[in-house]
Formats: C-alpha cells, sequence, structure tokens
C-alpha cells in the first residue's frame, strides 16, 4: 500500500508532519500546520480550555486522568500546534495568568513544581510556546542539580535511590532539548553549553543501555519499553527515545542499534505499525488506532526516525 498516502489521509497534525518530515515539503507542511489550531483534534483540545486557564480543573491530574493542563499542552505539542496561533496565544496566556501548581504552594504552572519528569514537561512546554522566564531558570537550575551520578534522573528522591529512571530521564531529556533549541546560544545563565553538556550526559546514561536493557544483564529492563502508545505522557518507550534522538541532530550512535531491530521487528508486511496498548487514564478522545490496529502515529515516527539514520549512512 502507499503508506504516504495513507498519512495524508487524516488529521492535519499528522499531515503537516508526514510532509515535513517524510517529503520536505516545508511549504505544504506550513499549510497543513496552520490548520492545527482551527481544525481537528488541536482545535478540539483548544476548545476544551476551561475559562481559568486549566483543562479539567487539574494541573497534572489524578488517578491516571490524562485531561489536565500538562497532558493537554503536551498534547498539543506534540500535534505540533503553531504556537503563533491566535487561539493558541489566548490558551497559553490564560495558563500563565491563571493556572498554579496548588499542592506546591501555588507556584506559577511555567514555574514548575518538585518533580523532575513534570518539571521536564513544564520546560519544554515553555520553550514551545514561548514562555520562557523566570520559571524556566527555576527548572533549569533544579534539574542540573537533580541530575543523579549515572548520567539520568529519577523523581524518586535521592536518599530513597540514586538510580536514575528511564521514565524521567526522557522527560528531563525532552525539556533540556527543547530549551536549548528555543534559547540558542543565549541561555539564561550565559551558558548554553551546560544544559547541553548536562542533556549529552543523560542521553548517554540511554545509550550505554542501548534504549532499553539493564547495563549488568542486557535484558529489557521493562517490557513495555516495547510498547508504543501515543501519546506516551510520562511513560518510556524505544520510539520515543529514538525520536528524541533524531530531534537532537546528531549522526546516529552505533548503539542504538538493538533499539532500531526492535523497532523493525514490529513493522507490519504492510510497511505501517500497530498501536500499543494505551496508557492507562481517562482522555478527552483518542488520538491513535485501537490496540493492534494500524497506527499513523507510530507509522510516522518510525518512518522518521528510519530516515534519519539512512541518511547518516549515505
Amino acid at each position: 500500500m502507499d503508506v504516504f498516502a495513507w498519512l495524508l489521509d487524516a488529521d492535519p497534525s499528522i499531515r503537516w508532519q508526514a510532509l515535513l518530515d517524510l517529503h520536505d515539503d516545508v511549504d505544504g507542511a506550513a499549510a497543513e500546520r496552520a490548520r492545527v489550531a482551527t481544525e481537528g483534534w488541536g482545535a478540539r483540545l483548544l476548545a476544551l480550555q476551561d475559562a481559568d486557564g486549566y483543562w479539567s480543573d487539574q494541573e497534572y491530574g489524578v488517578d491516571g486522568d490524562r485531561r489536565s493542563t500538562i497532558w493537554s499542552l503536551q498534547l498539543l505539542r506534540r500535534l505540533g500546534v503553531a504556537p503563533e496561533a491566535s487561539v493558541v496565544r489566548t490558551a497559553i496566556a490564560r495558563v500563565r495568568d491563571g493556572v498554579t501548581w496548588r499542592e506546591h504552594g501555588d507556584l506559577p504552572f511555567f514555574h514548575g513544581e518538585v518533580e523532575e519528569c513534570p518539571n521536564g514537561g513544564v520546560l519544554a512546554l515553555a520553550s514551545y510556546f514561548g514562555v520562557l522566564g523566570e520559571g524556566s531558570d527555576r527548572i533549569v537550575g533544579r534539574l542540573l542539580d537533580e541530575q543523579l551520578p549515572d548520567g539520568g534522573w529519577n523523581c524518586e528522591p535521592r536518599e530513597e535511590s540514586e538510580r536514575s529512571s528511564f521514565d524521567s530521564t526522557i522527560c528531563v531529556l525532552e525539556g533540556l532539548l527543547a530549551y536549548e533549541q528555543a534559547v540558542g546560544d543565549e541561555a539564561a545563565d550565559g551558558d548554553v553549553s551546560t544544559v547541553g553538556a548536562a542533556r549529552r550526559l543523560g542521553e548517554e546514561y540511554l545509550l550505554e543501555r542501548n534504549l532499553f536493557r539493564r547495563r549488568s544483564t542486557g535484558e529489557i529492563v521493562l517490557p513495555r519499553y516495547a510498547n508504543l502508545a501515543f501519546p506516551p505522557y510520562w511513560f518510556y518507550d524505544v520510539l520515543r527515545a529514538l525520536d528524541h534522538f533524531r530531534a537532537a541532530g546528531a549522526s546516529p550512535d552505533a548503539r542504538i542499534a538493538p533499539a532500531v531491530d526492535l523497532l523493525l521487528a514490529q513493522r507490519g508486511d504492510d510497511g505501517r505499525w500497530a498501536a500499543g496498548t494505551p496508557n492507562d487514564g481517562e482522555v478527552y478522545f483518542a488520538v491513535d488506532a485501537p490496540e493492534g490496529e494500524p497506527s499513523r502515529w507510530n507509522t510516522l515516527r518510525a518512518l522518521r526516525v528510519l530516515r534519519w539514520i539512512d541518511a547518516a549512512a549515505v
């Protein structure tokens, strides 16, 4: 089948990324991206925001509820909604002015809270939506101080564990990368290289483990790392990690090869990838296919990872 045509027969959020990442169609991608805020999933999600800035009156969500402010914003970021769209600017202003971390002294949303996973996510959001400032400086400082000796991060207190978590580490890495890309050569402390060095050390933590293995035995750390689910929320999986390394722009490291093999093993005979088991939690609406059915999100992300690898081999 024509997999690319199948990807284009989809929501604008998928169409624009397929056009850009698989065909280098900059103009076509820009036109489709402009639709995300006004059509399809992006428009539906924006319309669900409360007048006071929250989604579902929650900043993070409890008991597996994925309809909260942070996860709604993270989904908008993964859909690639244009930050400059007027409806998006209005939504972000509501969050900036009205949403706080009510269990953490009413800190403003973009100042983050205390754990690495949400703070990495908030940093990625502030970078993407253009609201960097005092809050993001606070988050960056915390994340740099909280990096563990093995190079990664863990939301568990250091006195309970000095061993990093794949989940926490990928959340922080995505935040640090988004921050670097947003500030360019002008970090808040005048030295973006400090953030870059921390990110690369965290990436080394994953690479030393082939993105999914125990360093001690070579076995997969958790079976769910092979479960390709979209959106990922705070959960780690090998496709999320591979897509991060692609986004970071460096040449593929040879140590990702086992993770790529794991990804290729899930490719169907028709060239598509199936949807994984959805991560638990209540959502407003599904943005991926039911489990086991062909997934446009997994296929898009897998193909752009493979294209990145193939380009480096030329």
